[in-house]
């Protein structure tokens, strides 16, 4: 991570922190040509954990005294069913929506979750891995917090948006849905059907977009303020000043992890509800 044999900078420490382990960096807002693998990595192997902590709790599940895992299990999935009950009122819809609204909790719980490891744990042990295999360390770059990359929260954004899609199809049919795209909000008339679509696909992609961005904008910020304490242990010294940025950094990485959990477990709750919301808005009719 140091430059030219000296130590990095406050500003390299963090530009060096928030760079992805990928194909480049993007040319443009939107270039599907860069593949960011550390996102991609963390997302698959943290989205196989979930997948995995949630079998063996319905595997494991017994009709007498239920375990302390059983139980969070079993407290957390009666949640979401009652609120998936609150939104979606059709109760066949339910059978995939609800289990869906879970695993996209537990899923981005964990991938929040990751924000909690120290900043340097990983890239550490990454940069290692890079010098050992014959590479220059201070290309080593490593980001472990998928939900602060806006390509992966965009992306968990436009696969509800496809959801919401499917289910306006197959509730409505397809007949059904094209004339709801060009006849709500404002009425069934050929003039407003230009309006009426155009507000239509602004819906779509306002919801979409600020769906994704709500989440990365909420990480990104909790990375940063890591990152900036992080700095803060960095600058210690043998002095009164070096031993008082120490402590701080104790103190305020301590006071800002645990005040982070109700952040990253709030976020992860209300993308949850915002699915849950936009799914049921695909079984409303306008």
């Amino acid at each position: 991570m140091a430059a030219e044999g000296h130590a990095p900078t406050a500003g390299e420490y963090i530009v060096h922190h928030l760079t992805h382990l990928g194909t480049g960096k993007p040319k443009s807002l939107v270039d599907f040509s860069v593949i960011n693998f550390d996102s991609v990595f963390f997302t698959t192997l943290l989205g196989i954990i979930a997948c995995l902590l949630l079998w063996t709790a319905a595997r494991k599940a017994t009709s007498g005294v239920p375990g302390r895992f059983q139980a969070a299990v079993e407290i957390l999935f009666e949640m979401v069913e009652s609120q998936a009950k609150g939104i979606v009122h059709n109760a066949n819809s339910r059978k995939l929506v609800a289990p869906l609204a879970l695993t996209v909790f537990v899923w981005i719980f964990l991938l929040n979750a990751m924000d909690l490891l120290p900043v340097d744990l990983l890239p550490l042990i990454w940069t290692w891995i890079y010098g050992a295999a014959g590479h220059d360390p201070a290309h080593a770059y490593l980001r472990s917090v998928p939900t602060a990359d806006l390509s992966v929260t965009m992306g968990l954004s436009v696969g509800v948006l496809i959801v919401c899609l499917v289910y306006n199809v197959k509730i409505k049919g397809i007949g059904g849905w094209v004339h709801e795209l060009f006849a709500a909000p404002f009425g069934d008339h050929w003039a407003l059907y230009p309006f009426n679509f155009a507000m239509q696909v602004v819906e779509f992609v306002a919801k979409t977009v600020s769906h994704g961005m709500r989440l990365f904008g909420n990480m990104y910020a909790g990375e940063l303020i890591f990152l900036l304490i992080a700095l803060m242990g960095g600058a210690f010294t043998l002095s009164l000043t070096g031993f008082a940025l120490a402590f701080g950094h104790i103190v305020a990485g301590t006071v800002w992890a645990l005040f982070h959990i109700l952040i990253i477990t709030l976020q992860a709750f209300v993308f949850m509800m915002l699915t849950l919301v936009y799914i049921g808005q695909a079984h409303d009719s306008h």
